[in-house]
């Protein structure tokens, strides 16, 4: 990847809108050879590399640590402008977002304050290990260390991540502990087995932990070995399907627009046509489906941007939230994700209708939009998250917190 290798900033981001077009700068340097990456499915060190000298992987870090202080609702919209650049690179910068705030979510005060300012100073990447239908990893105590041991089926990162939080249960209770623990170790070995329909830069198969120690010290949110819970520390599921809602709306502009370019330049206008028309843009259900496509996206965003207003609301007085604001954010984040899905695929499989025969050429790539929504998609059933909205439009039932509501 030689051209983002080679773009550098010589200024730093300050404000939101800053970091937004940031975002776009970095989002058009993906653009220009998405599709052969996409072919070639390298590990994405370059692309990680630009996510770095960008700023970008420190824009919720502190300021005073060289971070960019900003709140969910600019990285929300970040991931959607990287996203729709590349959707895997929007997925990897997505995850390390929720990873970094990690600590934040579950953490002391000490423990946030100290991950933070290393991770921000060092531009850590994070990734992940904590899929949780497969079974936990088991932490053994060893007196002042834990030692953790199993595998994941997924691990998004892997081996473009600096440090990987884990996740287990103390061997003998029903303890859940995380740790964050540097990635390239012996004992966490990466799989080069992620071979899939899409997202196929994410990085995202199994790792095998082999014994990693940690300090109980280090062990997020505990005293004396004791987790004092709160509500808050339930957000991660809501913030992270946020964050997925947010790439399949980047990836699906990516599509509409990269399929309006087409069509403007090289789709021919149809000859046997009642009414032949001199260009493709002219004929009617051209501008019909485009329409049609571009209003079901903007009302996707809007009802995506709701959520994260209350994401943000949230996080202003993230130890008073009650169960009922968080579970009514994730509600609408249910809501949004349903959307997002149904008008990305739907952009993705339309696109090709306004676009014509050769479109569909590999050189094109427009086959990328669809296959990268499908695939991510296909995370947790779309059909209990409509449920979820349904049980509190008829019921006034609010989901209960799980590892995917």
């Amino acid at each position: 990847m030689t051209a983002s290798a080679q773009h550098t900033w010589t200024t730093a981001a300050t404000t939101a809108d800053e970091w937004l077009d940031r975002a776009r700068e970095v989002a058009v340097v993906l653009a220009a050879d998405a599709v052969a990456r996409d072919r070639a499915g390298a590990t994405p060190y370059a692309e990680v590399a630009l996510l770095k000298d960008s700023g970008l992987v420190t824009l919720l870090g502190p300021v005073e640590h060289g971070g960019g202080g900003q709140d969910w609702t600019t990285a929300y919209r970040v991931i959607r402008e990287v996203a729709a650049g590349d959707g895997s690179i929007g997925q990897l910068l997505g995850y390390h977002y929720l990873w970094f705030w990690t600590a934040r979510l579950i953490a002391t005060p000490d423990q946030v304050a100290a991950v933070e300012e290393q991770a921000t100073r060092e531009r850590w990447f994070f990734g992940g290990a904590v899929n949780p239908r497969d079974n936990d990893l088991v932490v053994v105590d060893e007196g002042d260390e834990l030692v953790f041991t199993g595998r994941k089926s997924f691990s998004t990162g892997s081996k473009v991540s600096d440090v990987t939080v884990l996740e287990g249960v103390l061997e003998g209770t029903d303890k859940h502990v995380f740790v964050i623990a540097a990635s390239h170790q012996d004992a966490i070995v990466f799989n080069d087995d992620w071979d899939n329909l899409g997202q196929r830069l994410t990085e995202s198969g199994s790792v095998e932990i082999r014994s990693v120690r940690a300090l109980w010290s280090d062990a997020l949110g505990h005293v004396d070995k004791q987790f004092r819970p709160r509500v808050y520390n339930s957000l991660n599921v809501p913030l992270i399907q946020l964050v997925f809602t947010n790439f399949y709306l980047g990836i699906a502009r990516g599509a509409l627009t990269t399929a309006a370019a087409y069509t403007r330049d090289r789709t021919r206008p149809w000859p046997f046509a009642v009414d032949v028309k001199e260009t493709a843009v002219q004929e009617f259900h051209v501008l019909d489906t485009y329409g049609d496509l571009q209003s079901k996206l903007w009302a996707a965003e809007a009802l995506t941007d709701r959520a994260a207003a209350l994401i943000e609301a949230i996080n202003t007085h993230p130890d008073t939230v009650t169960e009922r604001q968080r579970g009514e954010a994730a509600v609408v984040i249910a809501a949004a994700k349903q959307r997002a899905i149904d008008t990305g695929l739907e952009i993705g499989t339309r696109v090709f209708d306004v676009t014509g025969a050769r479109a569909t050429a590999n050189t094109v790539g427009l086959d990328i939009y669809w296959r990268n929504i499908r695939t991510h998609s296909l995370h947790d059933p779309i059909a209990h998250k409509r449920a979820e909205v349904g049980r509190y439009a008829l019921l006034d039932e609010l989901p209960e917190p799980t590892w995917y509501t």
